[in-house]
Parts: structure tokens; C-alpha cells; sequence
């Protein structure tokens, strides 16, 4: 009877949106799995959800984060039995691609920024700096690998190749996720695992994603022009929402903006 009365219900398309570096305890522009968890879970168990639409603007970040979050998309989708779609806005790179990765197809602008399946270590040598100041640092430790990779003296080329072993280790990690994902779909070579980026013209033909779309009209041409969406954003702290960055949300803030600025953003 109500059926009759209202017409059938309209297609709902919840969306998440993605949006900043991928950090632990992650404040301001980035996000961690424990952040984004309440709206994943909102989004699958909608009432009346067709699909759960990605929206990613991401540079990438933890590894481990990216895991969980990608796991957490796929545990919940199988869950519900409700189909995922990413949809990727100025970039989806590095751990921003592997989010993407945990969706049934993946849809760019031509220009998005995509790809960069790869593991990246940054630091910086100060021992030559602080001896020119004439200040003498103290370390002291119990196992020989505490101080590993320290930036306080010459690096040391046991140090390089323990963490090219660990970052070895990561981006095998990284490929499997992508290969699992992805299947058949990817064209054949190694580039593509090399950390390489392309805009999303170019990594169409790649088989990175499956098409170039915008997420309202993809949506609207998959379950019709009547189709809802409901957008689920995170919580932020009173703190944050009255404009005043804390020394946590701040540091976050700078890390997140070098991620971005990889890719000229």
C-alpha cells in the first residue's frame, strides 16, 4: 500500500569521501582507519543502499592504515553484499591508489593524478650541520640497531640496505594488493609497479581504472536519473571546528601538504 501511495524508493548512492594524507592518529587533512571506520559503517548498512561511491583526493601515507582501510571497504562490501565504486579527484596516488584498489571499478578525471605503486623513505643528514655548531650529541644504546637511519650521523650503508629491504618488502605488499584488485585488467609491465604516476587519460589504456567519469553522472548512468546521495563526512574535533589547529593537527598538516606537493598540488 504505501508502495502504491509513494512510488518506489529512489536508488541511494551513499558517499565517503577520502580526503587528505593517510596517517596514523591522523588530524586535520589526513585520516586513519579509526577515523574513517563510523563512516564506512554508515554508508554499507543504509537503508535502501545500492552503492557505495569513494570519493578519493589522496597523495597517499601509511602503508599499514592504507591495509586496514582497504580491508575494512572489502570486509564490509562482501558483508552487505553491496557493490563499490572509487571515484578519484586530484590525486589517488601511492596509499591513495590503494583505496581505490579496494573498489569493484575505479573512475577518474582525465587529469587526476593515479598510480605511484611504490615506497618512499625521507629524511635529512644533519651531522655535518650540528658539528659546525659545535654541539656534541649523546646516544646511547642496548641493541646495535637502535639508532637506525639516524640523521645525526653519516648514514651508514648497513642502515640503506636494511630499509631497502623493509621498503622491498612494503611494495611487494603493494603490488600483490594491486594485482589482486586490478587482475586482468592491468596491461603487461613492470612500469606500472616502478612508482610511476599518470593522469587518468593515460591510465585508462593502463588498466589502472576502468573508465573516466565524474561520481554523480557514473552514478546517475548506472542506477537511473532519480538515484539520492547521501555524503558522510568525518567528525572533527570542537577544537578543529573553531578554526584553532592544535600542535598535532598542525604537524599532520604540514606532512599532508608535502604529500601533496609530490604531485605538484
Amino acid at each position: 500500500m504505501l508502495g502504491r501511495l509513494f512510488g518506489p524508493r529512489k536508488p541511494l548512492v551513499t558517499v565517503v569521501r577520502l580526503s587528505g594524507a593517510i596517517m596514523p592518529d591522523g588530524r586535520g587533512r589526513s585520516f586513519d582507519d579509526a577515523a574513517v571506520a563510523p563512516m564506512l559503517e554508515k554508508a554499507f548498512t543504509a537503508r535502501g543502499v545500492k552503492a557505495v561511491a569513494l570519493s578519493i583526493n589522496c597523495p597517499g601515507g601509511s602503508p599499514v592504515q592504507s591495509a586496514l582501510i582497504g580491508a575494512r571497504i572489502r570486509r564490509l562490501a562482501a558483508e552487505h553484499e553491496v557493490r563499490v565504486y572509487a571515484f578519484c579527484g586530484d590525486v589517488a596516488a601511492s596509499g591513495g591508489f590503494w583505496l581505490a584498489c579496494a573498489a569493484d571499478e575505479i573512475y577518474a578525471d582525465a587529469a587526476s593524478i593515479v598510480g605511484s605503486i611504490g615506497v618512499i623513505a625521507q629524511s635529512f643528514g644533519a651531522h655535518e650541520a650540528i658539528a659546525k655548531l659545535g654541539i656534541e650529541r649523546r646516544v646511547h644504546t642496548a641493541g646495535g640497531s637502535k639508532s637506525f637511519w639516524d640523521p645525526f650521523r653519516p648514514e651508514q650503508a648497513e642502515d640503506v640496505e636494511r630499509l631497502k629491504t623493509l621498503q622491498s618488502r612494503i611494495h611487494g605488499q603493494f603490488i600483490d594488493w594491486v594485482k589482486e584488485r586490478r587482475g586482468a585488467k592491468l596491461t603487461d609491465g613492470t612500469e606500472l609497479f616502478d612508482g610511476s604516476f599518470w593522469v587518468g587519460e593515460d591510465a585508462l589504456p593502463l588498466g589502472l581504472i576502468d573508465g573516466l567519469g565524474h561520481l554523480v553522472p557514473v552514478m546517475k548512468e548506472r542506477f537511473g536519473n532519480k538515484t539520492k546521495f547521501k555524503v558522510l563526512a568525518r567528525r572533527r574535533g570542537l577544537f578543529e571546528r573553531l578554526g584553532g589547529p592544535g600542535i598535532d593537527t598542525l604537524a599532520d598538516e604540514i606532512s599532508s601538504r608535502g604529500l601533496f606537493a609530490r604531485y605538484g598540488l
